[in-house]
Parts: C-alpha cells; sequence; structure tokens
C-alpha cells in the first residue's frame, strides 16, 4: 500500500501494519481459527443453498452443504450499526449502546446526505468479541465495514477490543468512497492511498480488495490462533460492479443484474479465500461463519429475485423481512455436513458461542447463549427463551416458541404471529389470544433498559442523566 500523506486527525498513534510476533506454533494451540463473514443487507432468499433460483453463489453453497444451515436465525437488529453492536456485543437491542443508525440524544452530531443527524457509538466500556478474544490470546482483525464509530473518530475497531484494521469509518466518510472501487482506507489508524482506484479508475473491486487484506492477515499471524471478522458491503446499494457475468443474457432489470452480479463476484472472492486456507493447511481448523446484518433492502429487486424469501417486510422493520437471516456453520473438524437446524438463534449467541471455543472470559452480562454444543451434533433447546429486538419507541419485537409480537409503529398495539404455522405473518392473532399478547407485553418490559440515547416519554431519569453526562466527557 502508498502511505496517505497525512494522518487522519483523531487517530494519532502506531500506524505500521501490527506483525505477528513470536515462535509460538499453531499445532501447540489446538483451538480453532475463526472466520466471521457479514454480509451487508443480504436477504433470508438470496443464496442458492437457501432456495434462489437466479443468484449463483456455488461457494458459500459448498460452505452450507458441507456444514450447518439454519432456517430461523434472526440478526441483531433491521438496521446495521445496531445490529453490528448485538453481534459485537452479545447483547439484545434492549440493552445495547446501539439501538438505531441515528440517535435522538447523546452521540456526536454530523451530516447525512447533507442533513444533520446525531450517531452514537460504542463506548469503552463495551466488551466486543474483539476484547474477549485478544485477551484470550487470539490475533483479531476486522477487514471492510464497522459502523459503530457513529461520528467518534476515537471509536474505531483498535479502540475497542481489536488489533488490527483495515476498512472504513463513518467517521471519516472519505474513507469509503466512491463506494464499491474506493480510493482510500485505513489501515489501522492510517489513511491509506488504493493505487488500483485512483482517479476512479475502478482497478479493483471492494470484496477482492478485502479478501486480499484478508489473506495479507492470515499470511501474517497463521502461528496463532486468529479472529477475522470479515464485513464485506455486498449487496447494500448503490449497486456498482464493472461486470454483469453470467446474468447480462438473463430477462432481469439492470437494477438484478447488478445485485446479483455483486453477490457472485463476492461468493467468488469467498471461494479464493477458501482455496488459500486449503493450500496453507489451515481448513480444517477453521471454524467459518456466515450471516447478514439484517434482510434485503427496500432498494433491492426483492420480489424479481426473491431476495427476503417472501417473508414479509424488509430492511429497516422488525417483520421477518428484516431481521431473519442465512446462517451457515462450516467446521470440517468438528461438524458434519448436511445438515439443517430450525432452531431459534440470532446474534447475541455469537459471543458466547465463540467464548465456549476459545475459553475466552464473558463479560458480565449476555443475552445470547453458546449454540456449541447444537453444533457439536448433541441436543439442545434453544426455543424456549425471549428473543428480543427494538427501535426505542419506535418499533418493537418478540419472539418466543411459535409466538412473535411486534409492532413498526410507535404506539401501535402488538401484531401476534404463529410463526410456525404462519412463516410469512400474514394472519393477526392479538384478538384470539389476548393471553398471549400479555405474556409477552410483560416479557417486553422485562427486556428494555431505558436508554439516555434515545429517551422515551416517562423514562429519563436522574441516573440515566448522570450515565449520559459521563459519557458525554469520554467524548
Amino acid at each position: 500500500m502508498i502511505p496517505f500523506k497525512k494522518l487522519v486527525p483523531g487517530f494519532l498513534g502506531l500506524s505500521s501494519v501490527i506483525l505477528s510476533a513470536g515462535a509460538q506454533s499453531q499445532q501447540k494451540d489446538k483451538r480453532p481459527n475463526i472466520i466471521f463473514i457479514l454480509a451487508d443487507d443480504m436477504g433470508y432468499g438470496d443464496l442458492g443453498c437457501y432456495g434462489n433460483k437466479v443468484i449463483k453463489t456455488p461457494n458459500i453453497d459448498k460452505l452450507a452443504d458441507e456444514g450447518i444451515r439454519f432456517t430461523q436465525c434472526y440478526a441483531g437488529s433491521a438496521l446495521s450499526s445496531p445490529s453490528r453492536c448485538s453481534l459485537l456485543t452479545g447483547k439484545h437491542t434492549g440493552h445495547t449502546t446501539i439501538r438505531d443508525n441515528f440517535c435522538k440524544k447523546g452521540g456526536l452530531p454530523g451530516l447525512k446526505n447533507g442533513n444533520p443527524i446525531r450517531r452514537m457509538h460504542l463506548l469503552p466500556q463495551d466488551s466486543t468479541i474483539g476484547t474477549i478474544l485478544s485477551a484470550a490470546g487470539y490475533k483479531t482483525c476486522v477487514i471492510n465495514k464497522w459502523h459503530l464509530d457513529g461520528f467518534n473518530p476515537g471509536a474505531g475497531p483498535l479502540d475497542r477490543g481489536f488489533d488490527e484494521f483495515y476498512g472504513w469509518l463513518v467517521s471519516y466518510e472519505t474513507s469509503n468512497t466512491p463506494y464499491y472501487y474506493p480510493e482510500l482506507r485505513f489501515q489501522n489508524r492510517e489513511l491509506t492511498v488504493i493505487p488500483e482506484n485512483e482517479n476512479n479508475a475502478r482497478g479493483i473491486h471492494n470484496s477482492d480488495l478485502s479478501i486480499r487484506e484478508s489473506i495479507d492477515f492470515i499470511e501474517r499471524n497463521k502461528q496463532h490462533p486468529f479472529f477475522l471478522y470479515l464485513a464485506f458491503d455486498v449487496p447494500h446499494e448503490p449497486y456498482i460492479i464493472n461486470s454483469t457475468e453470467p446474468y447480462d443474457s438473463l430477462p432481469l432489470s439492470e437494477t438484478a443484474k447488478l445485485y446479483a452480479a455483486l453477490i457472485t463476484h463476492t461468493d467468488k472472492a469467498i471461494g479464493q479465500l477458501i482455496d488459500y486456507l486449503e493450500k496453507n493447511n489451515l481448513r480444517d481448523n477453521t471454524l467459518i461463519i456466515f450471516t447478514s446484518d439484517n434482510g434485503g433492502a427496500i432498494q433491492a429487486p426483492l420480489e424479481e429475485l426473491n431476495c427476503n424469501a417472501g417473508l414479509k417486510g424488509h430492511k429497516a422493520l422488525l417483520y421477518e423481512g428484516g431481521i431473519k437471516v442465512p446462517f451457515i456453520v462450516n467446521f470440517p473438524k468438528e461438524i458434519k455436513g448436511n445438515q439443517v437446524k430450525d432452531n431459534l438463534i440470532y446474534f447475541p449467541d455469537i459471543m458466547p458461542t465463540l467464548a465456549d471455543y476459545t475459553q475466552a472470559k464473558l463479560p458480565k452480562h449476555t443475552d445470547g447463549i453458546s449454540i456449541k454444543p447444537l453444533l457439536e451434533g448433541k441436543k439442545q433447546i434453544t426455543n424456549n427463551r425471549i428473543l428480543y429486538w427494538e427501535f426505542p419507541g419506535e418499533q418493537v419485537a418478540i419472539r418466543k416458541g411459535k409466538w412473535k409480537a411486534v409492532s413498526i409503529k410507535k404506539n401501535h398495539k402488538l401484531e401476534l404471529y404463529d410463526i410456525e404455522k404462519d412463516p410469512y405473518e400474514k394472519t393477526n392473532l392479538a384478538e384470539t389470544y389476548p393471553e398471549i399478547i400479555k405474556e409477552l407485553e410483560r416479557e417486553i418490559k422485562k427486556a428494555h433498559t431505558p436508554s439516555p440515547y434515545w429517551p422515551i416519554e416517562g423514562e429519563e431519569n436522574e441516573s440515566n442523566q448522570k450515565q449520559y453526562e459521563n459519557e458525554e466527557k469520554i467524548h
């Protein structure tokens, strides 16, 4: 990489790539390597292994065929920032620091499309997967999208538990423009130029760039157990890619061709990463997880390509189409292939699960459970618990067993669905089962913790205000 001429204000510190050190070999540490791959706005129905008849995803499909494909996995939220916060902290959005892409109070001010907004960021006291795995001796890295810094340049991955970072930050918009052929990227704390894309050359797509940097991180750290958090931009809009092969000849809209090509191109890039692992004898001891941060967006060709598999709603809504996501787990050393599981799982389960695999110490409070026994083929009941989501004061959803209650409008009554019989949320049973509604309303009250960043009428109190003032000092 060619270094950028100056460091970004607020990112002072070491600028060189952290190199692996020591003679410890991975043969002495039998704990698995972990690669967590996160798509951005990929719908439940976007992959071949989840039933898509148009979009070609042979490499991801192979991960599913040789591992476990879950049919009832839920993201942490229906939007990027809160979902990623839930993923990395092991908490649902009733407890997380970040509960929406924007906040009403606190955080820091900035602009989006020229309009003034506020964004909240992860706080120093927020333990992440990076925090606990680094403490357990893992080499940890974030590649590409962080989206948890808000407008605070001091809340990047290196400030929240990770050893290395290559990607872009919300707090420095230029680091992600132009979107899929970026000219600049952060390499740890230093902004670097991507020569292939200078002057709008569009020489290397971001998916390929992300894989290149992922392989570089692994190559430098393969003597140690490592955790790679690979967060692609695909298939988030705007849909930009040089070639729409192999879809040019198909009777599809231009949007659908671009959307499908982005996914297929990224699938090919994932295949290159897997090839590297195999050639370097790392494949068998590497746990790979693939999922998406939320459902398909309204800008996507939802009907034309069946992106959300017919589920109700889309990104930003707490209906199934906004939060139900593909979830694939592949671990050749320990997980048998050709498995399909319908257990209820969601993003707060990931931190406890990875802690279980790595012997890492969990923070005092998480909302998930370890599903390691389930992955190992043992019987584990995961459906008799509460799964919870909220956009504070605006939307709320709760799942318990077959029942899901949801409201997507402020102060509206809860809708009730039997997801086992009605996965498409077509028949509202709230009036038929008022006792279930009352039970879930009680659980909603238990699950929600007031936040000074998203104040709701009647919830503001002295302790919240004190917490808010203390955190503002940290900023």
